[in-house]
């Protein structure tokens, strides 16, 4: 099935991360980082189709070696909490065959990131395992942050732009300092940039299905920008992925299945209102002509015709017993005429726009709640290895012990800072965010039943649409033997005599 994915992260020491490591674990290698000093090791990763390194034209030739280029990257970030690299992930498609696939993303690198000046690092990966028995090709691109001068050094990432007064002068802050804003030697972090190649991605996507005959489209467009009222699923991941097709049931898998439920029933719903509201429109117009308008009539029509053909006792009363509560239905709701199902229908779409809404909120909060856990799990996990370096006395000890879980005590550090974020008073309370997301899985299983109940209610407008149909039907049919049968006005013939 025919997709889109293309989302950008940030590779960053702030994060515990490493260029090297990144590097390697995308193209499945062994590389040694000298900023850490230590190896990276994931030569028995699987799945990794091939990986190449794409230089502009004035990019050193030395940087086509994967550990060379990364290391250039390490050494030109100097501080501690260093941006380091752009990461994406970008979706293959199952329609195209694998050789099909790594030319146009090649293509597509080549036209639109190296043409810029950027240095690629890209891996294609093709899973062994499947998602759900759907493969998932897809790449990887690293691309350093800092660009490359046309003499082959690395250059700035962003410069200064003083603010100056009417003659042309610096100005100077309270503090005597010159005030100054930063902006960025290149477009390649802007919105308007990620948004073009997300575009360009889907449109050369959409060309190779027109040329191999494909009815199938993909949209770089969000479901919102779409203009579709769905919720968007969270990134299962392989290990889940893996727990799911052996019959383990896992939070993220379970979150997706509610997502996608909620979605099929928003589809639903959403669909049978926006039908019904173009057939009152239809039906408001045919019945502005000189006629019995209201709904009740209409629908005596359509029993009293459909009990004239019904010749056994049993569809008589079956008959009548629809009838009733047709009637019954339309009178608890106060519908008499099409503007009070019109009324009835859009009251309807504003409420499902507001439980849509209220969902959109609540999904939105249980991500970050979900993500939140998954955090303190690993800082849990990782809290020995600190544990342990606090013990050690001896500075050469010391040195020793971080060199060899470095990657481990900086991952530690980072997940604790963003949780501190979460838990401004220092304490990180997960009960508290266990209760918080279990209130919101009640209230979405109560918005759920509300969405059902509606359902419902429109089910029985479509019943009423159905018959009011038919009925009009049956009257346009006696008009016109009416008129068919009418005699018509015999004229006298003039005298033409005279």
């Amino acid at each position: 099935m025919a997709l889109f994915h293309l989302t950008v992260t940030q590779t960053k020491r702030s994060a515990g991360q490493s260029a090297i490591a990144s590097a390697a674990y995308r193209a499945g290698e062994r590389l040694f980082s000298e900023y850490y000093g230590e190896y990276s090791d994931y030569t028995r990763k699987g799945g990794v189709i091939c990986s190449e390194i794409l230089l502009p034209s004035h990019a050193p030739s030395e940087y086509a070696d994967r550990q060379t280029l990364w290391n250039a990257v390490e050494k030109a970030e100097r501080g501690k909490n260093a941006q380091l690299a752009y990461s994406f992930d970008i979706a293959l498609q199952n329609e195209f065959s694998m050789e099909e696939n790594i030319a146009l993303a090649r293509r597509f690198l080549l036209e639109h990131f190296v043409s810029r000046g950027m240095v690629i690092d890209f891996a294609v990966h093709a899973p062994e395992k499947e998602d759900g028995g759907i493969p998932n090709p897809h790449f990887h691109v690293l691309a350093p942050i800092r660009p490359i001068e046309p003499n082959g050094t690395w250059g700035c990432k962003q410069h200064r732009v003083y603010a100056l007064d009417e003659d042309g002068n610096r100005i100077r802050d309270a503090d005597g300092n010159f005030v100054f804003h930063a902006v960025a030697t290149t477009d390649w972090g802007s919105p308007v940039t990620l948004e073009y190649w997300r575009e360009q991605w889907a449109a050369m996507c959409n060309a190779k299905f027109e040329e191999k005959g494909l009815a199938v489209r993909i949209d770089h467009r969000s479901y919102v920008r779409q203009g579709l009222d769905l919720l968007p699923t969270v990134h299962e991941g392989a290990t889940v992925r893996a727990m799911e097709r052996k019959g383990i049931p896992t939070d993220k898998g379970e979150f997706n299945r509610w997502i996608k439920a909620t979605n099929a029933l928003i589809r639903e719903v959403k669909r049978k209102i926006s039908t019904l509201l173009d057939w009152i429109q239809e039906t408001k117009a045919e019945l502005s002509k000189p006629q019995e308008s209201d709904l009740v009539s209409l629908l005596n029509d359509y029993y009293t015709g459909r009990s004239a053909k019904s010749y056994s006792r049993s569809g008589k009363v079956q008959n009548l017993k629809e009838m009733s509560e047709a009637f019954r239905y339309l009178q608890e709701n106060g519908i008499y005429t099409l503007e009070d199902l019109q009324g009835q229908v859009e009251s309807h779409n504003s409420t499902v726009e507001r439980m849509k809404k209220t969902l959109d909120g609540e999904t939105v909060r249980m991500k970050e709640i979900r993500s939140l856990c998954e955090d303190e799990k690993l800082l849990h996990s990782l809290k020995p290895v600190v544990d342990s370096l606090q013990k050690i006395k001896f500075t050469k000890a010391r040195e020793a012990y971080k060199a060899e879980n470095g990657a481990e005590i900086r991952q530690y550090h980072a997940i604790r800072k963003k949780l501190m974020k979460a838990f401004p008073d220092g304490k990180i309370d997960m009960k508290k965010l266990n209760a918080e997301y279990s209130s919101l899985t009640a209230r979405h299983a109560t918005t759920y039943a509300e969405f059902r109940a509606l359902r419902e209610d429109l089910h029985q407008l479509w019943k009423v649409k159905s018959k009011i149909d038919t009925a009009r039907k049956n009257r346009e049919r006696t008009q016109e033997n009416i008129s068919q049968n009418r005699p018509q006005t015999q004229h006298p013939k003039e005298d033409t005599s005279r």
